[in-house]
């Protein structure tokens, strides 16, 4: 199961993310466990300056915008 954080503070954009992510994990058959961290000092502990940003067992895959639905597929699947 993979270990999925979506930072920011709750905007429009954060909660997109939250819903692409949902779509791909449903789409590649991943199982995912989604957390979605709106406190700014966690969110800064990632090194994280611009959100939203995608967390992944761990690892800032991506920050500042939304990315293509398929990367967000990739990233899972890895």
């Amino acid at each position: 199961m993979k270990q999925i954080k979506v930072l920011g503070s709750g905007c429009a954009k954060c909660k997109s993310l939250v819903e692409l992510v949902k779509q791909a994990a449903t789409q590649t058959g991943v199982a995912i466990e989604l957390e979605k961290v709106e406190d700014m000092a966690r969110i800064v502990a990632y090194g994280v300056m611009s959100t939203p940003a995608l967390v992944i067992d761990g690892k800032v895959v991506h920050s500042g915008g939304l990315p293509a639905p398929d990367k967000i597929a990739a990233w899972l699947q890895e």
